[in-house]
């Protein structure tokens, strides 16, 4: 490895820490982050679950998050199988990587090494993506804990300690999941190593500000935040006493 090669592999360290620090942060430049905007709309969304008996749709929301979940813990299971496989066609890939222009050619040793760290990324993101998995499947058990609205009417503290424990899980869930999925981002930046240092780099860098400006600067960002309703609204009240369009007389309640 060259001097360049061990500066580009400190970077690539540095640059991911300095972002998921900054994560950990509440504002950047006074914005909040995606992340910590849906922990907001987390917890709305748990103790909307208080108002209710039937709670179909939050275990459907639930199976959703741990589907989604097993997916990327599946797939770090198939890329991590395929850079063992590469590393079993070492010298067939270092035959084409030698005849292509603007790439560094390190020998078979640099690039095991290099593959066995695209391993690594795609082995840690496999251990978060796990442990989120468990996480969320503890955090169901513990939204089963939560009372009923009866219940729940009658003895608010301690049904406001069952919500309080769903969400800390399901945070700390939500937080595991996230820091596989940015390992999974940054190996699509990693793999610019395969060509040079610089590349590597460089495409590095994009990842890391494109991963950013959808956290802070992004209209998915803007879409949770908290709004007044839009100028142009323009909702007319339906008359109680008045026909449906279908000919049905609406019910007394709604």
């Amino acid at each position: 490895m060259t001097t360049a090669d061990y500066i580009a592999l400190a970077f690539f360290a540095c640059v991911w820490m300095g972002y998921s620090w900054l994560l950990h942060g509440r504002t950047f430049f006074g914005r909040t982050s995606l992340t910590h905007a849906m922990i907001e709309r987390r917890r709305e969304w748990i103790y909307n679950s208080l108002r209710r008996d039937l709670k179909m749709i939050d275990t459907q929301i639930m199976a959703g998050l741990q589907n989604g979940t097993a997916f990327f813990a599946s797939t770090s299971i198939f890329a991590l199988g395929s850079c063992f496989a590469l590393l079993g066609a070492t010298e067939k890939v270092d035959a084409v990587f030698a005849d292509l222009p603007f790439v560094l050619h390190g020998g078979h040793a640099v690039f095991e090494m290099k593959v066995g760290g695209l391993a690594a990324l795609f082995g840690y993101a496999f251990f978060k993506f796990g442990w989120s998995y468990r996480l969320f499947n503890y955090c169901t058990i513990l939204f089963g804990s939560i009372p009923m609205l009866r219940d729940a009417e009658s003895d608010i503290i301690a049904a406001e300690r069952a919500a309080e424990r769903v969400i800390r899980m399901n945070v700390i869930a939500g937080s595991n999941f996230n820091e596989g999925l940015r390992a999974i981002f940054l190996s699509i930046g990693y793999l610019g190593w395969f060509i040079n240092p610089y590349v590597f780099m460089t495409t590095t860098a994009i990842v890391i500000f494109v991963l950013a400006r959808r956290q802070f600067f992004s209209q998915a960002r803007l879409a949770i935040m908290d709004a007044g309703p839009p100028s142009n609204l323009n909702l007319s009240a339906i008359r109680r006493d008045m026909p449906s369009s279908d000919g049905r007389d609406l019910p007394e309640e709604l």
